[in-house]
């Protein structure tokens, strides 16, 4: 008796687990994403911080770090944080940024002095050639 009234509720549950897991770790990659967008605009602001205290860009995250310049966070300034792996890298013009997820994510991110962020929709990673961030998301939530 107990079996028969159990086993619809155990479908039941199954059915909800199998509706909704994929919305959650779809949430949960598009909150990280955000996250590394957030990550991005920071190290752009401690980016301009940095030129203007040294006359020069930071190569290195860690040059901004708590234990450098104290201009972003232990967690950045290692080259990861919130599920994404960060890259700064001195380039002529400036300098870029490259982010990449770690583990869920559909995009990696790419930005440089200019602060525009260009995302690609995949794991190979972002370039400038890649559309700009404002447009891509316009695309993913159009009807």
């Amino acid at each position: 008796m107990v079996l028969k009234i159990a086993r619809p509720l155990i479908v039941s549950a199954i059915v909800l687990l199998v509706l909704i897991a994929p919305r959650r770790i779809n949430e949960r990659g598009f909150a990280h994403e955000m996250d590394a967008e957030k990550a991005i605009t920071t190290i752009h602001t401690a980016e301009m911080q940095y030129y203007s205290e040294y006359g020069r860009y930071a190569a290195r995250l860690a040059q901004l770090g708590p234990h450098s310049a104290g201009l972003i966070d232990e967690d950045l300034a290692r080259g990861e944080k919130n599920g994404f792996r960060f890259l700064l890298r001195s380039i002529p013009a400036g300098y870029s940024v490259t982010a990449m997820p770690t583990s869920s994510g559909k995009h990696t991110f790419y930005s440089n002095q200019n602060m525009t962020i260009h995302v690609h929709d995949g794991q190979e990673p972002a370039t400038l050639s890649d559309p700009v961030l404002g447009g891509m998301r316009e695309i993913a939530s159009a009807p």
